[in-house]
């Protein structure tokens, strides 16, 4: 067939010139790297390597001279699974169809899954520190149904990565993708929006203040807490183990204890911030967020890289918020509310600690726009907030019963400090949470010591509800639920006035958009 369309001196039929060509390697099945096959063997050694150190344990029993028996059988183990994460690996194949993108795997008994183009909302790159280290990449084809219907593919060159991203996006908009390996750098490339460098991730660590790390060495012992020579969970045990050491503390007198007692207070504070440090630099690191003619493009992480591409159009709404530390400090985070998933959720994180300034770009280039200064902001009811303070007085003063009822002594106010904690916060909440509509967009401002802004597009919007339950019908106050792929919209304690007039607003922009014109 030569480039004109025609074979010899006969045309083709009228259907297949009008056919666009295939790119040539669609219907190919193909193998993942074969490096893919050393990390899956290398991973599959790391989880029976657990098991195998238990194994000899328990065949040396203290005598050593029976190790020249379990050493045969180690090796047959990881001669087994060196074989079958080999076998795992030819047995794996992939095709991309012309509609479809298909997969074949299993060693005795075969699946074989199809995916249309149409289902896939999103391809990502993931690169975790072993196949980093092998230059290779984990491609996902998110599919918005989440969990084990997500389809990936283990491991690919990274070069390979990014063309099979590029071909099955072309296949899936109908546009021929970039094969020229140049042509397809110069399409990633692209001005950089935001970043952070080494300054700004340790300092974004130091608000991420975390005691995981406690909870993960408490769930350690609690599992192999047969390894230790004591009960971990014996206090008198612990207190016969600190009886010599208490009393030497004691023997210090007050001044000490109190030093001590800060010692421990410090350690577990520094402790804290390592923590979030360290969960920071491992997933922020080398943070670059790019504006690419894909979309929005994010590079992320230290040990494990990801490479996420965010279509523009299918932004749903931006959600910017900050913290009750930071607020203070003029640090914010802006998400996207996408179609697309990241990491199991819909919230694509891509200006996780930023300034104003450095937002209001990346907002300006999603199409949406920030409330201005003088924006008409509507408060909820008091009545709503009146409610909530009075059950939750409810709840406590029968905690409060409960205490004196036991004999508790001062703990009786506890609760009372409580109830007026949570009084002031509604008060707080009730002059500060608002709600807010211009020609094209939805606001909703929320939460007084940790502000949060969600801003939602008026066409697309997928449904609005107003519900009334038997105190808020007697109250005069309702909630409009607003349906919002990949997220929620929701404002609680409005008028009904107001709940319908936002109703309006948003259903007379869905019917006077033609969506023909969304790509």
């Amino acid at each position: 067939m030569t480039g004109d369309g025609v074979t010899g001196d006969r045309p083709l039929p009228e259907s297949a010139a009008l056919e666009q060509p295939a790119p040539a390697d669609v219907g190919e099945a193909r193998r993942t790297d074969p490096k893919s096959f050393i990390v899956g063997a290398v991973a599959s050694l790391g989880q029976v390597a657990l098991p195998l150190a238990f194994g000899a344990y328990a065949v040396l029993d203290g005598e050593p001279a029976r190790l020249l028996f379990a050493v045969p059988a180690m090796l047959a183990i990881l001669a087994v699974s060196t074989a079958l994460a080999y076998l795992h690996w030819y047995r794996f194949t992939y095709r991309v169809g012309a509609q479809d993108i298909r997969v074949e795997s299993g060693l005795i008994s075969r699946a074989a899954r199809s995916v249309p183009y149409e289902r896939i909302q999103d391809v990502s790159l993931e690169q975790k520190l072993l196949p980093r280290l092998f230059g290779l990449v984990e491609v996902r084809f998110e599919t918005g149904a989440g969990g084990k219907d997500e389809l990936k593919l283990s491991y690919l060159a990274e070069a390979e990565g990014e063309r099979l991203r590029e071909l099955v996006r072309g296949q899936k908009d109908g546009a021929a993708p970039a094969s020229n390996p140049d042509k397809l750098a110069e399409s990633l490339e692209a001005p950089t929006l935001f970043a952070m460098g080494p300054r700004r991730v340790v300092t974004f660590g130091l608000f991420e203040f975390s005691l995981a790390v406690v909870a993960v060495v408490a769930g350690l012992a609690q599992q192999f807490d047969f390894l230790l020579p004591f009960d971990l969970w014996d206090f008198d045990a612990w207190q016969d183990r600190l009886a010599g050491p208490g009393r030497w503390l004691a023997g210090l007198g007050v001044a000490a204890q109190i030093a001590g007692g800060i010692i421990a207070v410090a350690t577990f504070v520094a402790l804290g911030f390592l923590t979030g440090l360290v969960r920071t630099a491992l997933r922020e690191w080398d943070f670059r967020l790019e504006r690419t003619d894909k979309g929005l493009r994010r590079r992320r992480g230290l040990l494990t890289r990801t490479d996420v591409v965010m279509p523009i159009h299918r932004v749903q709404a931006l959600r910017i918020g900050t913290g009750a530390v930071r607020r203070w400090f003029g640090w914010r985070e802006l998400k996207l509310v996408s179609l697309a998933q990241d990491s199991g959720s819909a919230n694509h994180s891509v200006a996780p600690f930023a300034k104003a300034e450095e937002i209001a770009p990346i907002v300006a280039v999603t199409g949406f726009h920030l409330p201005g200064e003088r924006f008409d902001w509507q408060r909820v009811t008091r009545q709503y907030r009146t409610d909530r303070v009075v059950l939750a007085g409810l709840a406590l003063s029968g905690m409060t019963v409960g205490l004196a009822v036991a004999g508790q002594g001062w703990l009786v106010v506890v609760p009372s400090i409580g109830f007026a904690i949570i009084a002031a916060l509604e008060f707080a909440n009730w002059r500060f949470v608002a709600n807010g509509f211009d020609a094209s967009q939805l606001f909703l401002r929320r939460n007084f010591l940790a502000p949060k802004i969600a801003i939602a597009s008026r066409v697309k919007l997928q449904s609005v509800e107003i519900s009334r339950g038997p105190i808020a019908r007697r109250r005069g106050y309702a909630t409009l639920s607003l349906g919002l792929a990949g997220g929620k919209f929701t404002i609680s304690g409005i008028s009904p006035e107001r709940a319908r007039q936002l109703r309006a607003a948003v259903l007379a922009s869905i019917a006077d958009r033609d969506f023909s014109e969304l790509v």
